[in-house]
């Protein structure tokens, strides 16, 4: 997987044909949902069917999203996938506690000495928001956090977009001070939006996001530009790197630019992001 994915592409379990697009399609990950995008009596057939596909490794990432944790199916999907070649991650919906990843971590852990498949959590409703940090830093195979916003949306009873705002910062630094990586955003669901997706992202990015799980493949390149620095920011990083290898300590550039380890570190993330392999 790339040090920094951006796009993350979800398809329904119970169509082959669709996933076989989907590693095509471009995306960093691939996410195979087995849960809300798969009808009641699809379910076992999308299981089997993600199973056999995912009995090989896969030429992209690929993360499967098995059914609620609270419910009967989860623990057939961990089962059947957990041990798979092809599985490069666990996605877990609606987590509300940190028993919750312990108990996954414990079921899915590969025998002889295979290591287990990472854990993702997504948080759902304000249960999970109010536990964030504890969820994250529930086990070290937990390796990051997501967002689910059309829950978190109905639970909150949220009916602007900006009153997720507050759930959206929690959920990131949750994730950072338990050093994971920064959340990718929850999904943009009008696929034919591709200006509100991108205002959406630029939003998104501001509070600290990196990212975006997407529903269509047009929604990638969209993601992917919004999250990659600007051409105006690599150049300022370039600068503020140039500075700092000159002089050290603290200092303010021509153009009244001050710069101290912080700001020498956040230079050095943006140029690795605009030149990520």
């Amino acid at each position: 997987m790339r040090p920094y994915p951006l796009t993350w592409l979800y398809v329904p379990g119970d169509r082959p044909a669709t996933v076989t697009k989907a590693l095509a399609a471009g995306a960093d990950v691939v996410v195979v949902d087995l849960e809300d995008a798969v009808a009641p009596d699809r379910k076992r057939y999308a299981r089997e069917a993600t199973a056999e596909r995912l009995g090989d490794p896969q030429p992209v990432p690929v993360h499967v999203r098995v059914n609620a944790l609270d419910g009967p199916l989860a623990a057939a999907d961990l089962a059947a996938l957990a041990p798979l070649p092809g599985v490069c991650g666990l996605r877990l919906p609606k987590v509300t506690s940190p028993a919750q990843i312990t108990r996954v971590a414990r079921r899915t852990a590969r025998a002889e000495g295979g290591g287990a498949p990472p854990l993702y959590a997504l948080l759902e409703s304000a249960l999970g928001i109010e536990r964030a940090y504890a969820i994250a830093t529930a086990h070290p195979n937990l390796r990051g956090l997501s967002l689910g916003e059309a829950d978190l949306r109905a639970d909150l009873g949220v009916r602007h977009d900006r009153g997720l705002d507050w759930s959206r910062s929690r959920v990131v630094v949750a994730a950072r001070a338990a050093a994971l990586p920064p959340p990718p955003q929850s999904v943009h669901p009008d696929i034919r939006d591709l200006e509100g997706l991108r205002t959406s992202c630029a939003h998104g990015r501001a509070l600290g996001f990196l990212g975006r799980a997407a529903v269509h493949p047009r929604q990638l390149p969209v993601i992917e530009r919004a999250f990659l620095p600007t051409e105006e920011e690599i150049e300022q990083a370039e600068t503020i790197l140039k500075a700092a290898e000159a002089h050290q300590g603290a200092q303010a550039l021509a153009d009244g630019t001050f710069i101290d380890a912080a700001v020498v570190t956040q230079a050095h993330r943006t140029l690795s992001l605009a030149h990520r392999a």
